[in-house]
């Protein structure tokens, strides 16, 4: 097993000064496996005064895959759902045809300074499911299969790893893995999945002897196992990506996924028109349009 892309990402303020480090998509790859979208926000420390409230807004086409290693947000979708989240739960929403969501501080985080920590990543669904009714599913950390596996411990987010199921449904060959590796020990990968990443969250790595830095993304190939080591003093966190490859190119505009232009036009005329069912109790703002619309000249 060895690197076939590094991926260092860019840094992206998403208002208010929250700034998250986007790994795909990239220029050189648009996904890994299912994977179209990548965000690391945090570990960081928000005053009360600090505003990182997410208005509610729409999308088409993808699942959204929500996971803590610090704080809290509270979901609230159209569909009628709130459901907070927390350290080690995942929250599983896929929009299909359209949905319209928020995610929130809770109001007992605010009066305080608060910790965030965590990634949000989309699937994009596969092409018999893009037009699919929408769905939201929240699994609790206690529900997550995990295990130790020589000097680490596994927790099987989506799909299955060494013998363990995850309860997450996802609609496509999807495998993603929180894995804490102690310091100064390392981790045999099988052959994971068909297209599998590795992204460094807070320490250093070396896979097979190729160093992989901190907040840093590589694509791994298909060679059999590989050797993956922690060569600091200290724990190291990281997640494991993959999957089945994409059923074709997907077209990325705002919020919006899918294999066909004119259905991401069709959404953003819909969202424009207020077409969109409202999110219950959370009905008087929303995210607007970019001024630049897709696909102009399509």
């Amino acid at each position: 097993m060895g690197i076939t892309l590094t991926l260092t990402g860019h840094q992206t303020d998403l208002g208010g000064g929250f700034v998250v480090r986007r790994m795909l998509p990239a220029g050189v790859r648009q996904s890994v496996g299912p994977f179209i979208f990548f965000d690391h926000f945090g570990p960081v420390v928000q005053p009360p005064s600090m505003n990182t409230d997410v208005r509610p807004h729409p999308h088409i086409g993808l699942a959204t895959v929500t996971y803590l290693y610090e704080g809290a947000m509270m979901h609230r979708d159209n569909l009628g759902t709130v459901q907070r989240i927390e350290p080690g739960a995942i929250n599983w929403m896929s929009a299909g045809r359209g949905i319209v969501h928020s995610e929130r501080t809770p109001e007992d985080l605010k009066r305080a300074d608060r910790r965030t920590h965590g990634l949000q990543l989309w699937v994009a669904l596969p092409q018999s499911q893009e037009e699919s009714a929408p769905t939201f599913a929240h699994t609790p950390a206690d529900l997550i299969p995990e295990l130790t596996q020589e000097g680490a411990r596994v927790r099987v987010l989506v799909g299955t790893a060494w013998g363990l199921t995850s309860p997450v449904q996802a609609l496509s060959p999807t495998l993603y893995l929180d894995i804490q590796l102690a310091a100064g020990q390392s981790l045999t990968l099988p052959k994971l999945a068909e297209e599998a990443a590795i992204y460094a969250i807070d320490q250093p790595l070396s896979l097979d002897g190729e160093a992989v830095a901190p907040h840093t993304m590589v694509v791994l190939n298909d060679e059999g196992a590989g050797l993956l080591s922690n060569p600091s003093d200290t724990e190291a966190r990281l997640v494991i990506i993959g999957g089945a490859p994409l059923d074709g190119h997907r077209f990325i505009w705002w919020n919006f996924v899918s294999t066909q232009k004119e259905r991401i036009v069709q959404a953003a005329q819909d969202w424009e028109a207020g077409l969109f069912k409202s999110v219950p109790g959370d009905d008087q703002e929303r995210i607007e349009l970019p001024p630049k619309r897709p696909y102009q000249q399509a």
